[in-house]
């Protein structure tokens, strides 16, 4: 026990000594805390539309003012098409709506009115914004319309209720999501290059002239980096709950608990890699393309791993950022629902348990 807390003390006084070490678990996390909010943003709003009023009926300027109060969409009225076509063309406007001759008149008259919607179909998510925030408009203005003849409801009325994201805030559900994303890069990079880096300085080799066994190279390399990590997790929680004010409705040490279990597995991926290299530079581009992007792509917080070719979605399976993806963000939005709690974690445990026997494995204790 004296030789192990000696070399935990060695590896914190190392922490303190290097910056390389704050940076990766305080500064890193920040910076890719503030792209993830104020860069990606999955709400569409602001949809940028063309208005052609062909229907010289007074009453559409009701309608046109609908367009212009609508906080969905930014209307440009034209007053010829081809200048409508150029501008779709070059991506002034993401599409836009035709109103025909006799549109008021057709119906007034309880005949068919139609409209002409065009989009871009490049961007096929942006393209059925387009197509459906006018037709909610111009439903909407229909129903508060005080035409002589109403138009005739639905029979079927559909009344929508959002729960657990009810400002439908994408940054709700993306900051919590991109923790795990964060952690993984953090958690890796951490213990990436602590063992790469006394191969590269020299000190393995003396550290392996001593009394030093592989438990004690395996624990004093797990638990200076766990704290650390830990710390960082705290700072990223504060920084999503108290800063950008993100709602938190679960239990914080359900929420640390499981982190915990998370950072157990990306630790020993990060010692696993830093075991099989001796410079650091390979060990840090190891991690990245090993670790980092596989758990930014095939985590589900990008691209949802139902929608993933079948092989794909197996391979999830053995990456950790996919159970603490799912847990965080249902930890954030809903609560704590144990289902959810208790299945997480005993998949990053069973991951955590095979890293950490890979990692004691792999542990050289001579010099070759």
């Amino acid at each position: 026990m004296s030789r192990l807390s000696a070399l935990i003390k060695k590896e914190f006084f190392q922490i303190t000594r290097d910056p390389s070490s704050v940076i990766i678990a305080f500064i890193m996390p920040l910076i890719l805390l503030i792209i993830y909010m104020y860069g990606v943003n999955l709400d569409t709003s602001k949809i940028k539309l063309g208005l052609k009023f062909e229907d010289a009926n007074p009453e559409l300027s009701t309608l046109m003012e609908s367009f212009k109060t609508s906080k969905y969409v930014k209307t440009k009225i034209y007053q010829d098409r081809q200048t409508m076509y150029e501008d779709l063309t070059r991506g002034k406007i993401n599409g836009f709506i035709v109103i025909p001759n006799n549109f008021i008149e057709n119906i007034q008259n309880k005949k068919e009115a139609n409209i002409q919607i065009i989009t871009d179909g490049s961007e096929v998510n942006l393209s059925n914004y387009v197509k459906n925030y006018p037709l909610s408009i111009i439903r909407q203005w229909l129903n508060e319309s005080t035409f002589k003849y109403k138009v005739q409801k639905p029979l079927i009325e559909a009344q929508i209720r959002y729960w657990y994201n009810q400002d439908i805030n994408s940054h709700h559900f993306i900051l919590p999501g991109s923790l795990a994303i964060t952690m993984t890069l953090i958690g890796m990079l951490l213990t990436t290059l602590v063992i790469a880096r006394e191969w590269e300085r020299g000190t393995m080799e003396a550290l392996l002239t001593t009394h030093i066994t592989k438990r004690d190279i395996f624990l004093s390399k797990y638990i200076p980096y766990f704290a650390l990590g830990m710390l960082s997790m705290a700072f990223n929680v504060f920084m999503c709950v108290v800063v950008f004010k993100i709602p938190f409705h679960g239990n914080y040490l359900v929420l640390f608990s499981v982190c915990a279990l998370f950072l157990f597995s990306a630790l020993g991926i990060g010692l696993l890699i830093s075991s099989n290299f001796k410079d650091q530079f390979l060990a840090s581009q190891s991690a990245l393309s090993i670790g980092f992007l596989p758990a930014l792509l095939l985590s589900g917080l990008t691209f949802p791993i139902n929608s993933m070719p079948e092989i794909l979605q197996n391979i999830t399976k053995i990456i950790p950022t996919r159970y603490f993806v799912t847990f965080i963000q249902s930890e954030f939005l809903a609560g704590t629902i144990w289902e959810i709690v208790f299945v997480n974690s005993v998949f990053l445990i069973i991951l955590g348990i095979l890293t950490a026997l890979a990692v004691y494995k792999n542990i050289k204790t001579r010099v070759e």
